[in-house]
């Protein structure tokens, strides 16, 4: 058994540390209050420092961007479609000229279709009309009848079908080929009832010439780019729900 003289120092001893490490954690509490506590003037903080009341909070706006307490921001730019300001709006764009342009019977017949169907377009028809041209050319250079049927009116397809049958009696042979286009032009609009006929003139460089069997040249020049002036007439019924049009009529200036 030990001395009760050394217990009581060892009680003593312990309790001079616990006061110790106190007063340690005391001083470091104090020296990081000290720090952190203070501030330089350049940091922000939840507190508007003049008023005394809590700052306001940040706003942005659609894109993200900080805007002002007020919503106003001088910097923004809208984007199309994002805000619209009812006292700056713009009248509406006045319709498309129904007439596209033209005068005259034919802009009364133009007029007069569009009151049945609205999605016609002079320059759209004049585009499949010089997509038809040369397709129903280079068809009837080939002989290919399939083609030309689905194109032609039974009238047209006719005349057609009897050069290609007589040319391909003869063993000759028809050499077509379409350069370029200097021109469409709409040039009559005829309606009767639903029933509408649309005539344009095409004026094209081509090179043509037809040769016998040998390859000897009987019409034309391969060598020789030629102008044309052709007159088409391309119909149908408004009627129908097939919106292809056929050539009814062709002609041409000699």
């Amino acid at each position: 058994m030990r001395p009760l003289k050394n217990k009581v120092t060892d009680t003593d001893m312990q309790l001079f540390d616990i006061i110790l490490f106190a007063l340690i954690a005391i001083f470091l509490v104090l020296r990081l209050r000290s720090v952190l506590g203070r501030r330089d003037g350049h940091d922000g903080g939840p507190q508007d420092k003049s008023k005394g009341k809590p700052a306001a909070p940040l706003r942005r706006d659609a894109l993200g961007r900080p805007v002002g307490n007020d919503g106003e921001d001088d910097n923004v730019i809208e984007l199309p479609g994002m805000r619209r300001d009812e006292t700056s709006a713009q009248p509406a764009a006045p319709a498309a000229d129904e007439t596209f342009g033209y005068e005259g019977l034919l802009a009364e017949g133009i007029k007069t279709i569009r009151k049945t169907d609205p999605a016609f377009n002079p320059k759209e028809f004049l585009h499949g009309a010089r997509m038809a041209f040369e397709m129903i050319l280079n068809a009837y250079a080939a002989g290919d009848l399939k083609t030309l049927k689905n194109l032609l009116s039974a009238e047209v397809y006719g005349g057609f079908a009897q050069a290609i049958e007589e040319r391909e009696a003869k063993d000759h042979t028809l050499q077509e080929t379409l350069v370029g286009f200097k021109s469409a032009e709409l040039m009559e609009a005829d309606v009767d009832g639903r029933d509408v006929a649309l005539t344009v003139k095409f004026v094209s460089e081509q090179i043509s010439a037809l040769m016998d069997a040998n390859g000897a040249v009987i019409e034309g020049d391969p060598a020789k780019v030629v102008t044309a002036t052709d007159f088409w007439t391309f119909a149908r019924s408004l009627k129908s729900r097939n919106p292809n049009w056929t050539l009814v009529a062709t002609g041409a200036l000699e």
